[in-house]
C-alpha cells in the first residue's frame, strides 16, 4: 500500500538555476528535504548543459544572472521541441508587473518574487509537477488512441490489398517484401543528396503502409487477362493498364472524405503512376523524370525487382544476377537513376529479404 498522503508533495526532477550561491544551497536543501532530486546550477549556460544531459521534470530560475538572464534561458529551451513542455517557475527579486509579464511572455508558467516563503515555493513546486504530470499523461492516452485507430486503418487497408492480391496465387507474400524494399529505398535515400531534405520519417513511415495499395485496382480486372499465362494481346494489355486508374480513382473518394490524409493521399500517387517510366514512355500519364511522385518512382524499382524474383503465371522467376542487370539496365529509361544507384548498394540486402520471404 502507498504511505504517501494526498498532501505530500510529488518527487520530482528539479532544476534550480541561480547565480547567488546562498540562494541556491537554500532552495537545494529544502527541495531535498521534500524528497525532491534537485541538481543546482549557478548560470545559464550550465543550465542549458544540465537540461541537455538530462531534461528535468521542472526548472526554477532566475531572472538577473550574468551572460544569460534567465529571460534568454526560457526563450531557448521553449524554441527546442524537446525541452519546450517543461514548466519553468521563475524565482526573482524583480517585482514590477512588467517584469512578470515579460516571464510569462517568455513561456514561464509561476512567477515567485524573493524575498520567498519557501511553503509557497513547495506549493507551486507541487500543483505544476502534478499538471506536468496529468499533461503528460493525456498526451499519451491521445497517442496511444490516434495509434490504435491508424493501426486500425492501415490493418483494414492491407488486408483489402491481400484479398485483392489472392485472386493470383503466385505473388506470395508480394505485398510484404515490396512494403520492406520501399522502405529500405527510402531510408538509404533518405541518407544523401538529393532527396534527403525529401524524405522524413513521416514519408517512410507512409511509404511502408501505403505501399500495398499500389495494385488494388485490379479488383476490376477479369481473370481472363489477370491470370493468362501467356503473352497480353495489345487488347488485353490495354484492359491491364486500367488498373492503376482504378485504384487511384477508388482511393480518391476515399480521399474525399479523409482530406489532407497523408498516407491516402501517397497511396493515390503510387497506385496511379507505379507505371510511369522516367524517359517518359510509361502509364497513364506519360509523366517523364521528376514529374513522377517521389514515392511511386521507389514503389516502381521495388515492383519490378520482386515481379523479376517471383515465379508468375506468364514466366518463371530470374535468377539474382540477371535480375540486378535488369534494373541497372533500366537506369535512366525505366527508373530515376537515384534510385537505381540506391538500389545497386543494398541490393544484397534485398536478396536476404527475399531468399527470407519466398524466393527459391
Amino acid at each position: 500500500m502507498n504511505n504517501q498522503s494526498k498532501t505530500d508533495p510529488i518527487p520530482g526532477n528539479i532544476l534550480v538555476v541561480d547565480d547567488v550561491p546562498a540562494n541556491l544551497t537554500l532552495l537545494a536543501g529544502m527541495l531535498k528535504e521534500k524528497g525532491h532530486r534537485v541538481r543546482p546550477v549557478p548560470s545559464g549556460k550550465l543550465a542549458l548543459n544540465a537540461v541537455e544531459r538530462e531534461p528535468p521534470d521542472l526548472i526554477l530560475l532566475d531572472i538577473t544572472m550574468p551572460e544569460m538572464d534567465g529571460f534568454e534561458v526560457c526563450r531557448k529551451l521553449k524554441q527546442d521541441a524537446r525541452f519546450q513542455d517543461i514548466p519553468i517557475i521563475f524565482i526573482s527579486a524583480l517585482s514590477e508587473t512588467l517584469d512578470k509579464v515579460k516571464a510569462f511572455g517568455s513561456g514561464g508558467v509561476d512567477y515567485v518574487t524573493k524575498p520567498f516563503q519557501f511553503d509557497e515555493v513547495e506549493a507551486r513546486v507541487e500543483t505544476h509537477l502534478k499538471l506536468h504530470r496529468y499533461q503528460s499523461r493525456l498526451e499519451d492516452l491521445v497517442k496511444e488512441q490516434v495509434k490504435e485507430i491508424s493501426d486500425s486503418q492501415v490493418s483494414t487497408i492491407f488486408a483489402l490489398s491481400k484479398l485483392s492480391e489472392s485472386r493470383d496465387k503466385e505473388t506470395g507474400e508480394h505485398l510484404e517484401r515490396v512494403q520492406i524494399y520501399c522502405k529500405m529505398l527510402a531510408e538509404k535515400l533518405n541518407e544523401q543528396e538529393p532527396y534527403n531534405s525529401l524524405i522524413t520519417a513521416v514519408f517512410i513511415h507512409n511509404i511502408f503502409n501505403s505501399s500495398p495499395l499500389h495494385d488494388i485496382g485490379k479488383v476490376a480486372i477479369p481473370d481472363s487477362v489477370l491470370l493468362k499465362p501467356g503473352k497480353l494481346t495489345p487488347e488485353e494489355f490495354e484492359i491491364m493498364k486500367t488498373h492503376s486508374l482504378v485504384g487511384a480513382v477508388t482511393m480518391e473518394a476515399v480521399n474525399d472524405i479523409y482530406r489532407n490524409n497523408a498516407f491516402i493521399t501517397m497511396g493515390i500517387s503510387i497506385a496511379r503512376s507505379h507505371h510511369e517510366r522516367w524517359d517518359g514512355t510509361g502509364y497513364p500519364d506519360g509523366l517523364k523524370g521528376e514529374e513522377i511522385p517521389l514515392a511511386a518512382r521507389i514503389m516502381a524499382l521495388a515492383d519490378v525487382y520482386d515481379a523479376l524474383r517471383s515465379n508468375r503465371c506468364y514466366k518463371e522467376a530470374m535468377a539474382r544476377d540477371r535480375s540486378r542487370d535488369i534494373i541497372e539496365s533500366g537506369n535512366g529509361t525505366q527508373f530515376d537513376p537515384v534510385i537505381v544507384k540506391a538500389f545497386l548498394e543494398l541490393e544484397g540486402k534485398f536478396d536476404r529479404v527475399g531468399r527470407e520471404m519466398g524466393y527459391v
